[in-house]
């Protein structure tokens, strides 16, 4: 089982062009903007302070990087989880709104190292149209190095019907939650699989 053993923010990065190289593979992960990113990064590195949750959606306007360090039985390695602003709403200008799209367009579709793309979905609403845009969205310029996942968030609200209407909707989706824990110890294996491909 592999499992995080230290996590530290990096740094933040308006746009690719201020995004240093870590020389590292890197993981995405994206979502609308109450999804619980900030919660799910904090319980996949064991560590409750590393990403900030803002009670503001869509304040976070910037591309956070964290380098963590994971262990499988005897084997130590590090990868980035690159946190991106939420989606759906930012209450912004029009013009910086634009610029921000441009450079997280930008970002997913020129960066080298991304190894694998983590879509955080709501799973109280798995099937709105802003998720399935954005699903499409990353399929249309996915690489053969690339991978991408489901995880649906805040899965301890379910209750039994809900939950098998989830599954039969996407059978490949990852439950999660982050108030019992559950399903984040599969959740993190099954990144780490993905992105590097062991």
């Amino acid at each position: 089982m592999i499992r995080a053993v230290r996590a530290k923010f990096l740094t933040s990065s308006p746009s690719i062009k201020e995004a240093p190289s870590f020389g590292l593979s890197e993981i995405v992960f994206l979502g609308r903007s109450n999804v619980g990113k900030s919660s799910l990064i904090n319980a996949l590195t064991n560590n409750n302070s590393l990403a900030k949750s803002s009670s503001t959606p869509g304040k976070t306007q910037l591309i956070n990087f964290f380098e963590v360090g994971l262990k499988d039985e005897d084997e130590q390695f590090d990868i980035i989880f690159v946190d991106l602003p939420g989606f759906g709403y930012a209450k912004v200008a029009k013009s910086l709104h634009y610029e921000w799209k441009r450079n997280l367009d930008e970002f997913l579709k020129l960066r080298s190292t991304i190894r694998l793309f983590v879509h955080l979905i709501d799973s109280r609403h798995f099937d709105l149209d802003i998720d399935i845009n954005v699903r499409e969205y990353l399929k249309s310029f996915l690489r053969p190095d690339q991978r991408m996942l489901s995880l649906y968030t805040k899965a301890d609200k379910l209750n039994q019907s809900e939950r098998a209407a989830l599954m039969k909707f996407d059978p490949n989706g990852i439950l999660v939650s982050t108030l019992n824990k559950k399903g984040v110890d599969d959740a993190l294996n099954k990144i780490v699989k993905e992105s590097l491909g062991l």
